[in-house]
């Protein structure tokens, strides 16, 4: 059911309570159909399941994002695991997860009686098993995968995969070669040139590209004069990023021909537009659903306020209109 808490124009929802899905905010992103441009990312919002009770994730989701997935299940990091920061939030969950087969038989099932569009984001510690995590995963009910390579290569020292151009095209190739369905590489921020990373993953023939992801950080408790993560350091994630967010989506918008997913900090739709203009084909909203369950649904209305405003026919049109 939808929540009674969440707000709608009175054109938007019939009788049953169903969401009408605004055809201005129709898109298609790396050749999946999406009744919005907004995908709820990856580790924020569960599997969309948990948030049945707040929002219409058939007609208000342009996609999901699953909780990251490893070949094997994990547990998750030891000690805290998330903390506020000002205007953010740290985390260092560590992947808890089913892993791939879990997934499989215990969460897509239930994601299939949805129609929403399933992207499969995917973690390994070796290009051998990213290719097999494709594989595993490409299935009836999923639609796409998001390729987190923010992790460590095991193989090499420990060295994230998304580091170095040509570590993060031996994932690309390898994810390619093992499903025809869309890939979407991830990219961290944490690199010296994230444009280098990206053509380097384009060339391997990959769909679209998200980002960015979390920036490292760290947060301290004075009083123990301990860190307060059980890890040490976690990914900062909020609006306090989102201005590099936005410069990053832009400078990679310019450099390659694929398609962008933006995300960093978008808390509303004025947010959304800013990373659309800059060049993202569509965004993926984080922080904003833990601050508040039904964000999702208020930022595509708000996206449609501003095409009704300024007489645009569809979201489609205002993607890399930004005038420098």
């Amino acid at each position: 059911m939808v929540s009674n808490t969440t707000i709608y124009r009175a054109s938007e929802k019939d009788l049953n309570g169903t969401v009408t899905p605004s055809p201005k905010l129709a898109t298609t992103f790396c050749g999946i159909s999406m009744k919005n441009p907004i995908i709820s990312a990856s580790g924020t919002f569960g599997n969309a399941l948990e948030y049945v009770d707040y929002i219409d994730i058939s007609n208000e989701l342009g996609a999901v994002s699953v909780k990251g997935l490893t070949p094997r299940a994990r547990k998750g990091n030891e000690g805290t695991r998330i903390a506020e920061t000002p205007s953010g939030v740290l985390n260092c969950i560590g992947l808890e997860n089913p892993g791939a087969e879990g997934f499989l038989s215990q969460v897509l099932p239930e994601l299939k009686h949805y129609d929403l569009p399933v992207l499969c984001n995917i973690s390994a510690d070796s290009v051998e098993e990213y290719g097999w995590m494709a594989e595993t995963l490409s299935v009836d009910g999923v639609h796409g995968f998001e390729v987190n390579i923010s992790c460590p290569n095991v193989k090499s020292g420990g060295l994230a995969f998304g580091v170095r151009p040509e570590d993060a095209a031996a994932v690309a190739r390898s994810v390619r070669h093992h499903t025809t369905l869309p890939v979407i590489m991830k990219l961290s921020p944490n690199v010296t040139d994230i444009t280098e990373i990206a053509k380097a993953v384009e060339a391997e023939g990959v769909d679209g590209i998200s980002l960015i992801n979390t920036l490292l950080g760290m947060a301290i408790d004075v009083r123990t004069r301990r860190p307060i993560l059980g890890n040490l350091y976690g990914g900062l994630s909020g609006p306090a990023i989102k201005p590099v967010a936005l410069r990053l989506v832009h400078q990679v918008a310019q450099a390659v021909a694929i398609p962008i997913m933006g995300m960093g900090g978008i808390m509303t739709g004025t947010d959304a537009i800013e990373f659309m203009l800059a060049g993202a084909s569509c965004v993926s909203v984080g922080a904003a659903s833990m601050v508040d369950p039904t964000s999702i649904s208020r930022i595509a209305r708000e996206m449609e306020d501003y095409l009704d405003t300024y007489g645009i026919d569809s979201i489609n049109d205002i993607v890399g209109q930004l005038e420098v």
